[in-house]
């Protein structure tokens, strides 16, 4: 049986660490959804398979500055 062990940080720590993960986890759904797009509605966006080929290569972790807070 596993236990999870929390650190004696404060809870705003934890809060902002929590938030970063949700975050990552919104960042990574939203790239899969547009992996699924087609060509025809990735063209109504205006943007190329390099710009979703681009996008898919970056890290959960590297978002625009404005969505950090």
């Amino acid at each position: 049986m596993a236990f999870i062990t929390t650190s004696s940080a404060s809870s705003r720590g934890s809060k902002f660490s929590l938030s970063r993960l949700t975050q990552a986890f919104a960042v990574l759904r939203q790239r899969r959804q547009l992996a699924r797009l087609d060509a025809a509605a990735l063209h109504d966006m205006g943007l190329t398979q390099a710009d979703v080929d681009c996008e898919l290569s970056r890290s959960a972790w590297d978002v625009p500055a404005h969505w950090r807070g």
